[in-house]
C-alpha cells in the first residue's frame, strides 16, 4: 500500500483513501479491507479549529480532533448537544485522534463488512450477508439493502443544529444531503472519488433554546451506541416553536425525525407531549428479527433526550449535562 502526502486540500487523487486521525483506516487496513492508495491529509494547513462568525455560529476544520471540539468553550455553551456527544463517543484515546471529517466519512461497522471473506454490496458484492446473517446489531429502520447503522454519533448533533459541509467541490452543502435516503447500499456518505469533506458549518443558535444528547449501549461493547437521539427546542415560554430531532443506530443513516418534529412543533413542551413524541418515534418502525429488541429502546431514548432538554442543558461535564 502507498502512502503520498499531499501539501494542498486541492490536490486530492482518485482512488484513493485519505488518512487524517487514522482511526478507521487503521483498523480497515489490519483486517485486510481496505487496499487502496493512501493520501495523508494530517498535516494540511488551515483545516483544524474551531473559529466563531459574527452573530454566534461557528465553523469547524475537518482536521479538528472530536476531543478538541468537546472541550472548546464555546461549543460547551452554544452548542451542548454536539459538545455531549464529542465527549461520550468511543474511548478518550480515539476522540483524542479521531477528526471530524474522518468521523463524519467512516466506513460502516459490520463485522461482515470488516471481515476479508465476505463480499456485501459495499465490497463490490450483490448480498448484504448481515441481513440473513447475524444482525443483532442491525437496523430499526429498514430503508435499504444495507442493514447495518450508519456509525456517526457526530452527525446527530450535527442534522439537528442543522449544520452545512465545504469540500473541495462545494460550498455550503446540507449535512443530510452527505448521507443521502439510505437506498443506495454502496456508499457510506456521497462523495465523489478524490472529494474531500474540508469543514462543518453550523448556523447561530437562538437564545430561548435548549439541546441534548443521549445513548443507550452494552457496557461489554462500548464503542457504538445500540440507539442514541440528538434533541433541540427552539422554546418561545412554554411552547415548542422548532423542534429537531435525530435517530443514531436505527438506520444506515443518520435519521432525521420530520413526523416527531412535526407533532411536537407549536405544543407545549412537558410531559404530555415528550410522551406523545416517543410514541410517534417507533411509528412506522421496521426491524429486523434480531434487531426489533431496539424499538422500546428508541422510545425511551426520544422521551429521555426530550426532557434533558427541557430540563436544561447545564454545563457539559465529562459528557454529561449536569442537572
Amino acid at each position: 500500500m502507498n502512502v503520498r502526502r499531499t501539501g494542498s486540500p486541492a490536490d486530492p487523487t482518485n482512488g484513493t483513501e485519505f488518512l487524517a486521525g487514522g482511526t478507521d483506516l487503521s483498523e480497515r487496513m489490519r483486517s485486510g479491507v481496505a487496499r487502496a492508495d493512501v493520501t495523508d491529509i494530517s498535516g494540511l494547513p488551515n483545516l483544524a479549529g474551531v473559529s466563531t462568525k459574527e452573530g454566534g455560529g461557528a465553523s469547524i476544520g475537518a482536521l479538528t480532533t472530536v476531543a478538541a471540539v468537546g472541550a472548546d468553550a464555546f461549543m460547551r455553551a452554544r452548542f451542548p448537544a454536539l459538545a455531549a456527544a464529542a465527549t461520550t463517543l468511543a474511548t478518550p484515546q480515539i476522540r483524542a485522534m479521531a477528526t471530524m471529517g474522518g468521523v463524519l466519512c467512516q466506513r460502516t461497522r459490520c463485522a461482515y463488512f470488516r471481515h476479508p471473506d465476505f463480499m456485501c454490496y459495499k465490497k463490490s458484492g450483490d448480498v448484504c450477508p448481515a441481513r440473513a446473517g447475524n444482525h443483532h446489531f442491525g437496523v430499526a429502520f429498514d430503508l435499504g439493502p444495507c442493514v447495518h447503522p450508519h456509525p456517526s454519533s457526530i452527525a446527530l448533533p450535527l442534522l439537528v443544529y442543522e449544520a452545512t459541509v465545504d469540500t473541495t467541490q462545494r460550498e455550503g452543502w446540507p449535512l443530510a444531503r452527505l448521507f443521502g435516503d439510505g437506498s443506495d447500499p454502496t456508499r457510506d456518505h456521497h462523495l465523489t472519488a478524490g472529494e474531500m469533506l474540508t469543514a462543518v458549518h453550523l448556523p447561530a443558535t437562538h437564545p430561548d433554546e435548549r439541546a441534548a444528547y443521549f445513548r443507550l449501549m452494552g457496557r461489554r461493547w462500548a464503542e457504538w451506541p445500540l440507539v442514541e437521539c440528538a434533541v433541540r427546542l427552539v422554546l418561545d415560554g412554554k411552547t415548542i416553536r422548532t423542534a429537531r430531532v435525530a435517530l443514531g443506530g436505527v438506520a444506515n443513516i443518520p435519521l432525521r425525525m420530520p413526523g416527531v418534529e412535526e407533532l411536537l412543533t407549536g405544543r407545549e413542551g412537558g410531559a404530555t407531549a415528550f410522551s406523545d413524541a416517543a410514541r410517534r418515534a417507533i411509528e412506522g418502525v421496521t426491524p429486523l428479527e434480531q434487531s426489533a429488541y431496539k424499538v422500546p429502546m428508541i422510545q425511551a431514548s426520544v422521551l429521555e433526550t426530550l426532557e434533558i432538554a427541557w430540563r436544561g442543558p447545564g454545563p457539559v461535564v465529562d459528557g454529561k449535562s449536569r442537572l
